[in-house]
């Protein structure tokens, strides 16, 4: 069966949502492999002024399921 899952990118205070997206996938990871390239492009120099710091996955119910920050990406 499928879930819906949020995506949110954080911008770089940490705190700001630059990017949400809401998918629909049968497993938490496949959601994670669609977040983690969700916030590879966030990271792309031309795309804001300072790379994103971190993304998070949010099951239907509300709770963080997945968090990664740049930092754990080795940037």
């Amino acid at each position: 069966m499928r879930e819906t899952f949020h995506i949110e990118v954080l911008g770089p205070d940490g705190e700001e949502v630059v990017t949400r997206l809401s998918i629909r996938v049968a497993t938490l990871e496949a959601a994670e492999e669609r977040a983690l390239r969700v916030f590879a492009r966030a990271r792309v120099p031309q795309r804001r002024e300072e790379p994103a710091r971190a993304v998070r996955v949010i099951d239907g119910a509300g709770r963080e399921v997945f968090h990664r920050t740049r930092f754990e990406e080795g940037d």
